[in-house]
């Protein structure tokens, strides 16, 4: 009897993984259910050429819409350009490269009513039974961590005249620190179209779309740039791990009867970007290469061990996310990023890959600390981002 296998949800993370089992296990009855009428939302996702191994880098390879050799990084005291190279997805690729390979097994304008680990009621109260069930709907409620977030705005823009950049921009913090630790990010995708992400690390995950608005505009004019028109409009909040209890946040996250959740449902991003591309393709990978009989339980299980080594392995980033966000002050954290952007090349690039070694570790921290000595000692354990400020 042919196995049936349903992703609920047609984000990043449901297409990786539906993607990486129809190549694997082509013999899987599979189907993804999406509530908006195309694949991805409307989003960019973005990471460095240094971050997959070499089975998830093939994974995302048809999704890459576009590349660049470099990136570089602007603060107030100095400016840097990487020859590492970046990457971009966005919601436009993903949903034609995916429909392509998938076709019917993909159902979209299907909204999901109730959902467990044995199959999906859709609105219209269609029920569709499963052997297993992921779900991939995105964010939610996080039990038993210690948030803060990235924040942004970005608008894909048209510009009268080209605007001469040839590598993205991950950082360009040269603007007023307001609400948090302030930068623009922008990434140009032809001559004259370009990404301007308005981007703060805050304690608070609210938009206030028109004052970001305002600041894009205020920031192209400072360029030296006419926006002809705005193409499209993203925004949204990252969650950032300060500290957490992952025995609770699984309970929550996998209730018992409950589908497999993946993605940021399951905690996997990075600690101090909240970006989950990397982890959604190493997981995707490894859930459609697993032997034996398709199961709920098995998937949950497999996810379970990965967000559990995941978590184990980023108590570094959940340290200098304390202290970045409980050790200095809002208005001096570009300060720390400043000082993490002089760092070797390779260091910054296994930091954001998750594969720092102990003794890069260290190299982090030596040396005279952009926050006070004594608030930093202070929150050094993780149960300092349960005490009041």
């Amino acid at each position: 009897m042919t196995e049936r296998l349903i992703i609920a949800g047609g984000g990043l993370s449901g297409v990786l993984t539906a993607m990486a089992f129809a190549r694997a296990r082509p013999d899987i009855a599979l189907t993804v259910i999406e509530a908006g009428d195309r694949l991805g939302g409307d989003h960019t996702w973005s990471f460095y050429a240094t971050d997959l191994e070499a089975s998830a880098a093939a994974l995302v390879e048809p999704f890459i819409a576009h590349r660049w050799d470099s990136y570089e990084t602007r603060f107030r005291r100095f400016s840097r350009t990487f020859s590492t190279g970046y990457r971009s997805v966005t919601s436009a690729r993903l949903h034609s490269v995916a429909m392509e390979a998938l076709g019917s097994r993909v159902r979209l304008c299907a909204k999901v009513a109730g959902i467990d680990g044995t199959g999906v009621t859709l609105a219209d109260g269609t029920h569709l039974e499963a052997d297993a069930v992921i779900d991939a709907r995105g964010a939610r409620r996080l039990d038993g961590v210690v948030l803060r977030w990235q924040k942004f705005l970005g608008r894909e823009v048209r510009l009268t005249e080209p605007h001469g950049l040839t590598h993205p921009t991950i950082m360009d913090a040269n603007v007023p620190q307001v609400d948090g630790y302030r930068f623009v990010y922008l990434l140009p995708f032809t001559a004259d179209t370009l990404l301007i992400e308005d981007t703060y690390y805050s304690e608070g995950a609210a938009v206030d779309a028109a004052a970001l608005r305002s600041r894009i505009d205020d920031y192209a004019a400072a360029q030296g740039w006419t926006i002809a028109e705005t193409i499209r409009e993203e925004r949204g909040a990252l969650p950032l791990l300060l500290s957490g209890d992952f025995p609770v946040m699984w309970k929550g996250a996998a209730p018992a009867g409950g589908p497999v959740p993946l993605g940021l449902r399951a905690g996997l991003f990075h600690p101090v970007t909240g970006y989950s591309l990397p982890a959604s393709a190493r997981t995707a990978v490894a859930l459609a290469d697993l032997a034996g009989p398709l199961s709920t339980d098995r998937l949950r299980s497999a996810v379970q061990t990965i967000a559990r080594k995941h978590f184990a392995r980023s108590s570094f980033d959940r340290l200098l996310n304390r202290l970045l966000f409980l050790a200095g002050e809002p208005q001096d954290r570009h300060l720390v990023l400043e000082r993490f952007h002089k760092l070797p090349q390779p260091l910054i690039e296994r930091f954001y890959a998750g594969r720092l070694p102990r003794a890069y570790q260290l190299r982090i921290l030596v040396g005279k600390p952009p926050v006070p000595f004594f608030r930093a000692v202070r929150v050094v354990p993780e149960s300092a981002a349960l005490q009041p400020r």
